[in-house]
């Protein structure tokens, strides 16, 4: 018996598998594929162009601030602690400072030891070392090294918990129970890897004592490693420009940016009043920064504090710093769009700022545009002739933003 042939034919023509996908491609191509991809285009342009505007809106704002702005010290009122006979160092606001660790073996010395070298009265600082770690050799470190400063008159506090719920947003949040804290009117927050000079506080806090309506100070991050590879290059040129352009446009314009999460100071009644620190995202940072608008608290950024820190120099950590950086803030805008929208303590032009400049273009279409535009969308069309892509669209607009990206970085 002749053994049966399974092979579709068509008009007495047989057919491999190779054959059918290229007949489905060729039957799928002008009506579905072709059109969609040029859907994809204007889509993506319009992404683009709404980027673009973004970037030269900023460039222009900061240019302004650049030649007829004040500083932070001129736009608000900034006068240095003075001293007082007559109270003494009660004088001073009681000032905590948090340092939120996790397995930091390379620079817990370094961190512990540029905390306790701030310059503030001895009486009025609290030092709190918060350890997450999960290595008993390094929690064993850390503690030795707190109980060093301690024998040397350093007021500090070495705090661990049972377990690492909320990881950085829990370790800080519990970090705030203790009772301690309450006599503390500031809370300055730096993570393992910062090391803050010592006049840091009597340079940040006079904002927060001379100005009622100011929630936070926000210095600039300085980056010591940034000529280590290629990699390290490239971030200091993207955090450059997120420090020099759109914190500095932030502060300057609508007085909101997002708080960093290093490197800061908080008065303690404005996180307290925006329901402290919450773990429902990965930037728990900008979440908190957030309801702290919403509740009619002013921020202030001030660029010519520096605090001195490391860039990630492996792929790895890179792309865990990305990422996290990437989807947090898509999670908070859906979980916090309405409530900006609906919010009766700030302005309208506040809140547009917020929903569309802030999170919308920055947040979502910049990192949208980039993934699928540039990786996903132009490397196809070489496959659809019938698709095109304008010049304006395929080099003008994307080498406009690249240079004003190198604004702050324009070695």
């Amino acid at each position: 018996m002749d053994r049966l042939s399974f092979t579709p034919t068509f008009q007495g023509t047989s057919y491999g598998i190779g054959d059918q996908i290229g007949l489905i491609w060729e039957q799928t191509r002008e009506p579905l594929m072709v059109p969609l991809l040029k859907l994809m285009v204007v889509v993506c342009l319009t992404m683009s162009v709404m980027l673009f505007v973004e970037r030269v809106y900023m460039g222009i704002v900061i240019a302004l601030v650049k030649l007829f702005g004040r500083k932070p010290e001129q736009r608000y009122n900034w006068e240095p602690m003075k001293e007082d006979f007559e109270l003494g160092n009660s004088a001073y606001p009681m000032v905590l400072v948090q340092i939120p660790m996790y397995n930091e073996k390379e620079v817990y010395q370094l961190s512990i030891g540029a905390a306790c070298g701030l310059s503030w009265p001895s009486d009025r600082i609290i030092i709190q070392v918060l350890d997450d770690s999960t290595d008993p050799t390094i929690k064993d470190l850390v503690e030795m090294e707190c109980q060093r400063w301690a024998s040397k008159g350093i007021n500090i506090k070495y705090e661990i918990r049972g377990n690492r719920h909320g990881y950085k947003a829990g370790a800080l949040k519990e970090g705030m129970k203790h009772s301690y804290v309450k006599q503390c009117d500031y809370v300055a927050i730096f993570d393992a890897d910062f090391q803050p000079e010592p006049d840091f506080l009597w340079r940040t806090i006079p904002f927060l004592v001379h100005n009622p309506e100011i929630g936070l100070v926000q210095a600039r991050w300085k980056f010591v490693n940034s000529d280590e590879c290629l990699m390290t290059r490239m971030q200091e040129m993207s955090l450059d420009y997120h420090f020099t352009v759109e914190q500095e446009v932030g502060s300057s314009t609508h007085a909101f940016f997002g708080f960093n999460g290093t490197a800061g100071v908080w008065r303690i009644s404005a996180l307290n009043e925006a329901g402290g620190w919450k773990d429902r995202t990965t930037v728990e940072d900008m979440d908190l920064a957030v309801r702290a608008s919403l509740k009619g608290w002013k921020f202030v950024y001030v660029g010519d504090i520096k605090v001195k820190n490391e860039l990630p120099s492996t792929f790895k950590a890179y792309r865990y710093q990305q990422h996290r950086w990437s989807c947090g803030p898509a999670n908070l805008f859906k979980k916090m769009a309405i409530e900006i929208a609906r919010n009766k303590k700030v302005n309208l032009w506040k809140k547009l700022y917020v929903i569309y400049s802030f999170f919308f273009v920055r947040k979502i279409v910049a990192h949208v545009v980039t993934f699928l535009f540039y990786c996903v969308v132009f490397p196809a069309t070489v496959f659809f002739p019938e698709v095109e892509v304008p010049t304006w669209g395929a080099i003008y607009i994307p080498s406009t933003i690249t240079l004003l990206n190198a604004v702050g970085t324009p070695r």
